[in-house]
């Protein structure tokens, strides 16, 4: 399949048309059905969107997106189409109105292949969903595609979307796409517009992308953003990179640890400067974000919940459980530590232009797996996953996840850039040099792994 320039100088030169182009995105979703990549295909209102699409480039008018297929995550409100959020509960939830981030991306021309599948209401990072199956890893479908943004990231992987958009509240956005080899942008929190999301928490939670490569991102992030991150830097020499002297490498599988170390060593060969940062506050992470996240999903829940809390999965159910004990005092304290954490990180931008740390610390494992043991040491899939990306969604700064290496096994092993907030543009660059020297044959391999996966499900 094309990357999403490729599919716009094809319609400006009439190689083939966005009807033409959907039908091919639709009838490959069909085919990988048994990924599970789509809680619902929107066949219909795509052909007519794509319709559209023609008839505006045969009058000259075209948007930035004119007639690019795209997956959105199944929490993102499309009028008239239903939102389940992965849940029996808003199964019949139908929106009345776009979100701000749909009619962004309806006003550039996109055109909408279906909802994708998520680990229920966004709380979880398996993508093992109880109502509607797990979202499998169109690298081995055996393994999990990461969450909770599972869905976006297959559709992407096996090529169902040219793109997606999902949701970041732990790492959502970043997990998927280390554990299926793309592209997760997290962008500065409240960049792109939350509203007309099912939202976890307001504080931690960001939109963004997942594409197939950094072309793809930039292009998505200018229709998103009105922005251009035309990316002209061709040189990382001289860039400062900051890498984590504190706990980015602890508790972290072998393989995942040597692929970083790789990473390191191709950043100084591209001219990088690499200096020790030590990361503020850190270990106060997981447990800050776990309070936020959980007292802020019991309010937007309270009334699902007191409707009938039997009615969510177990994992989640037993989140909501917990809500209402977190108090008033605890909450505050950490909206306070929080601002004092954001601060303390930001200072370290005057040191540094950019941070590097492993997406994640475990490759992706079987669907099914709850628990899984680092060097002797055992402790909840969630937590491990989790462990390196949510901290930056408490600090609220940018960060991309970027494909760095493969297991021996064949499963794709992810890297994150930290910068400076609403400083995307030098995050796309940094990441554009990386990709123009290192990542042409993990591409490769990508594609013919999981196309290869597609035509073995058919």
């Amino acid at each position: 399949m094309l990357s999403i320039r490729q599919v716009l100088d094809g319609y400006r030169t009439k190689k083939f048309s966005p009807v033409e182009v959907t039908k091919e995105y639709l009838k490959r979703a069909k085919q990988a059905e048994s990924l599970n990549a789509f809680i619902l295909l929107t066949e219909e209102t795509s052909l007519n969107q794509a319709k559209i699409s023609e008839m505006r480039w045969s009058m000259g008018y075209a948007g930035r997106l004119e007639g690019v297929p795209l997956s959105y995550k199944d929490n993102i409100h499309v009028k008239g189409i239903p939102a389940t959020s992965g849940s029996r509960i808003d199964q019949n939830f139908v929106p009345k109105q776009n979100a701000p981030v749909i009619s962004t991306l309806l006003n550039e021309g996109a055109v909408m292949v279906g909802k994708t599948n998520m680990h229920e209401f966004a709380f979880g990072i398996t993508n093992n969903n109880p109502f509607y199956g797990p979202a499998r890893n169109p690298w081995n479908p055996d393994y999990i595609s990461g969450g909770s943004s599972g869905g976006s990231a297959v559709s992407v992987a096996a090529e169902l979307s040219a793109a997606s958009i999902g949701t970041d509240t732990g790492g959502s956005i970043r997990i998927p796409a280390s554990c299926c080899g793309l592209i997760g942008l997290k962008p500065t929190h409240g960049l792109i517009n939350n509203d007309g999301v099912t939202p976890i928490s307001w504080t931690l939670d960001h939109n963004g992308t997942i594409t197939k490569n950094i072309d793809d991102l930039a292009l998505m992030m200018e229709a998103l953003t009105n922005v251009s991150y035309s990316n002209a830097d061709t040189s990382l020499k001289g860039r400062r990179i900051g890498v984590p002297s504190n706990y980015f490498t602890d508790r972290i599988e072998s393989e995942v640890l040597e692929i970083y170390k790789q990473t390191l060593l191709k950043l100084e060969n591209l001219g990088a400067l690499l200096f020790d940062v030590e990361i503020p506050h850190v270990e106060e992470a997981a447990s800050l974000t776990f309070t936020l996240a959980i007292a802020e999903a019991g309010f937007v829940h309270k009334d699902r919940i007191y409707r009938g809390i039997k009615n969510y999965g177990a994992d989640v159910k037993q989140v909501m459980e917990n809500a209402h004990s977190i108090s008033a005092i605890d909450y505050i304290n950490a909206l306070k530590r929080r601002g004092i954490i954001a601060e303390a990180f930001n200072h370290l931008f005057n040191e540094v232009d950019l941070i590097i740390a492993p997406t994640l610390p475990i490759l992706p494992k079987p669907v099914g797996m709850d628990i899984v043991s680092i060097n002797g040491e055992s402790e909840p899939i969630f937590n491990s996953m989790i462990r390196y990306t949510s901290y930056f969604n408490l600090t609220g700064h940018p960060v991309i996840s970027i494909p760095a290496g493969l297991s021996r096994e064949k499963l794709p092993i992810g890297v994150q850039l930290i910068g400076p907030k609403l400083d995307e543009q030098q995050l796309i660059a940094a990441a554009g040099v990386f990709e123009r020297h290192y990542l042409e044959d993990f591409y490769k391999t990508r594609e013919k792994v999981c196309a290869e996966q597609v035509l073995n499900l058919q």
